[in-house]
């Protein structure tokens, strides 16, 4: 099969499409065709300076497509269902093997394509936002990195919970796309302290939820635009190789 492949880890340049061997299916495991793959946060940042986990890598999180072959053990799919499937590994190639524990069911109403963005980022949002966050209708919440893949399904989420949504990106311009998903106010963090335009924003009193997906610096100055028993929700720490990311991102 054709995958999406690289041997060492750094910029864009380590990337090569090549021929790999099929991947096998296991007793426990779902072969898929791929039709969609996301490209996550997380993928750029381990193609920088991840773990190999194999030789070559495969590149790739989330995959959505068509099952092929179901392993011996499986009884929750069949061939022919499409699905959306997660792994730390594997999903930019023709094909995946995955556990189907790792696999979900696409709902008849839903594209392939989209599926297959929805697993990681709007699963970490849901679970910052509601699950750690305990967000609640009402309250404000400030998502870091909306432009990303978790902070635009944060943005999302937290609107359609009821709650006022700011949001940090490194552009107005990207601001300005994000107001038709949902963001209220949007703080442009290469001009301006996000700490003192959260309180600006909240006449002081700070903000009741915040989803920081980057850390470092970033994270300090989180809990201090947090309000009186504010929660904080650290996911990934994108801030440690800052001096990388733009480098990541071209």
């Amino acid at each position: 099969m054709k995958a999406a492949v690289y041997y060492e880890t750094g910029g864009p340049d380590v990337f090569r499409y090549e021929e790999v061997p099929d991947p096998v299916a296991g007793g426990s495991d779902l072969l898929v065709k791929v039709e969609a793959v996301s490209i996550e946060g997380g993928d750029t940042l381990n193609r920088l300076g991840g773990d190999l986990n194999q030789m070559p890598h495969i590149v790739g999180y989330q995959c959505a497509g068509t099952v092929l072959e179901v392993g011996s053990s499986v009884v929750d799919f069949v061939v022919g269902d499409r699905v959306v499937t997660v792994g730390i590994d594997g999903s930019h190639a023709e094909l995946r093997a995955v556990p189907a524990s790792f696999a979900w069911k696409i709902p008849d109403a839903l594209a392939t394509d989209e599926a297959a963005c929805v697993p990681v980022p709007f699963g970490t949002a849901d679970d910052c936002l509601f699950e750690f966050g305990r967000l609640q209708s009402g309250e404000t919440a400030l998502i870091h990195a909306g432009a990303g893949g978790v902070g635009i399904a944060a943005i999302q989420l937290a609107k359609r919970a009821g709650a006022r949504v700011l949001a940090t990106a490194s552009s107005n311009d990207k601001l300005e796309r994000l107001k038709e998903l949902g963001l209220d106010e949007g703080i442009n963090y290469a001009e301006h302290d996000f700490v003192a335009e959260a309180r600006r924003l909240t006449d002081g009193r700070g903000v009741d939820v915040i989803v920081d997906s980057v850390g470092g610096a970033t994270l300090q100055g989180s809990l201090n635009a947090l309000a009186y028993r504010g929660r904080c929700v650290t996911v990934g720490d994108a801030g440690r190789a800052s001096r990388h990311l733009e480098y990541a991102t071209q």
